[in-house]
């Protein structure tokens, strides 16, 4: 039998596009080499112009943690989730002429609103465009960068982080704490944000 439980929270929280052409592509922070090689990937293919890696040092922690995968491949000195995502991007074939990198932002919310206040500052309109995250991370970060860009048109790249995937994330200790976790900050994490964009989305 179908646990609708399960089912439910996986249909939120793993949201998944199939990527199309778009104006740039957003990278929210994270020390996992996974998003950033497969959105490298996607500038290969001329999905985008611009790659818009964020991320300073968690708020959680004093400095940056660590690279949690590939460190035989990514094992520069790096002082934030920019700078790590960045030299992935530029060691998968991304000119550094098209990349645009946020450094301050401690969250995910700051992602997103100070990637937009990075791309008012350069002058760079952006329509359409991709994040590329990690799956278990995809509602939220949906939710953050379409209020910090209400006139964007967003497609999620979601890539499996740590084998915690839609199919597989309540079969493990692991993959419910992230999951529920995610679950729990999409419903209280910004409310006012939440709030305030839905209101003017109905003026």
């Amino acid at each position: 039998m179908e646990n609708r439980i399960i089912t439910d929270i996986s249909n939120y929280i793993f949201v998944s596009d199939e990527p199309e052409q778009a104006d740039a592509i957003f990278l929210p922070g994270g020390s996992h080499p996974t998003p950033a090689e497969y959105a490298a990937c996607l500038y290969q293919k001329g999905y985008a112009r611009w790659l818009i890696p964020s991320g300073g040092i968690s708020v959680k922690r004093e400095k940056w943690p660590g690279v949690q995968a590939k460190a035989d491949i990514y094992h520069g000195d790096y002082q934030s989730d920019c700078e790590f995502l960045t030299d992935v991007l530029v060691k998968n074939g991304v000119p550094a002429s098209a990349i645009i990198g946020e450094n301050q932002s401690g969250h995910t919310r700051d992602n997103a609103f100070l990637s937009r206040k990075l791309v008012d500052a350069k002058g760079i309109g952006i329509e359409t465009a991709l994040i590329v995250c990690k799956a278990f991370h995809a509602r939220r970060c949906l939710m953050l960068y379409q209020m910090a860009f209400p006139e964007v048109t967003f497609k999620v790249c979601p890539v499996s982080c740590y084998n915690i995937t839609k199919d597989n994330w309540f079969k493990t200790e692991q993959g419910v704490d992230r999951v529920l976790g995610e679950l729990t900050r999409c419903g209280n994490q910004f409310v006012g944000d939440i709030k305030a964009y839905l209101l003017k989305s109905t003026d």
